[in-house]
């Protein structure tokens, strides 16, 4: 099974513009996506896929591969899909430009989930939700999955909701799971998927993963290890840079 890595990367940002270009380092942030990406043993090719030249230009400067793309596409996914339809692989793994930490064996975990799940047409993962707070964050997306680990619902909602009683967060196997935005797809699943417009459940709670659900497909659920830290904001950016300086982005995460 042929793995392929896109990390789609754009120059705009309400919250911090400019993010894949930051520097405080010494290496672009998009750099160190990118070492994460190609550290995975699943990863055959690692793309970042951009329709900004500075990032083509960066990305070009330390030696990494780089697709352009469309300026027009309405999210990561659609990005992904272009590059991924002149990819010879079968899995496309969708890895977000602003993971400096994420760890390599949750993108071996992805892949290996789809090989041992030849029926599945997708992979992602979530991890166990420990404290009330986060069960109920609307910010937070939880996700219910079935025996098989196979995902029956996403939402921002805290479910499954406990009608009776308190939700018990130490109870194994784990009920209160939260998503993690990391995704593994077949690859003609994923060009199917871009060419469907967004399904109802997706347009309510805002989440392109119900595009999939909705419209009959399967996503096989896995569990990471731990929560991948993204940088979203300049205080994110921040953090990351004093721990990357403390040691490293293996320990920062």
């Amino acid at each position: 099974m042929r793995v392929a890595i896109v990390i789609p990367a754009r120059y705009a940002s309400s919250r911090l513009p400019g993010k894949p270009l930051l520097r405080a380092t010494g290496k672009y942030l998009i750099h160190h996506v990118y070492e994460r990406a190609c550290a995975a043993r699943c990863a055959a090719d690692v793309v970042v896929a951009t329709d900004d030249e500075r990032i083509r230009a960066a990305v070009a400067e330390f030696g990494g591969r780089v697709a352009m793309t469309r300026p027009d596409h309405p999210s990561g996914t659609d990005r992904v899909a272009e590059v991924a339809a002149g990819l010879a692989a079968d899995v496309v793994i969708n890895l977000q430009g602003d993971e400096p930490l994420i760890d390599p064996d949750s993108l071996d975990l992805l892949a290996g989930l789809l090989a041992r799940d030849p029926g599945s047409d997708m992979a992602t993962l979530a991890v166990p939700i420990t404290d009330k707070s986060t069960y109920l964050s609307p910010n937070v997306v939880k996700v219910v999955c079935d025996d098989r680990g196979r995902a029956l619902y996403f939402s921002r909602s805290p479910v499954p909701m406990v009608r009776d009683g308190e939700p018990d967060f130490s109870a194994r196997p784990a009920r209160f799971l939260q998503h993690l935005g990391l995704y593994a797809y077949r690859r003609g699943f994923l060009l199917g998927l871009a060419a469907t417009p967004p399904h109802p459940l997706e347009e309510s709670e805002k989440l392109e993963q119900l595009r999939v659900l909705g419209t009959g497909g399967t996503i096989r659920l896995g569990l990471a290890a731990h929560a991948h830290r993204g940088v979203d904001t300049p205080a994110d950016y921040d953090e990351f840079v004093r721990a990357y300086r403390a040691g490293g982005p293996r320990r920062a995460a």
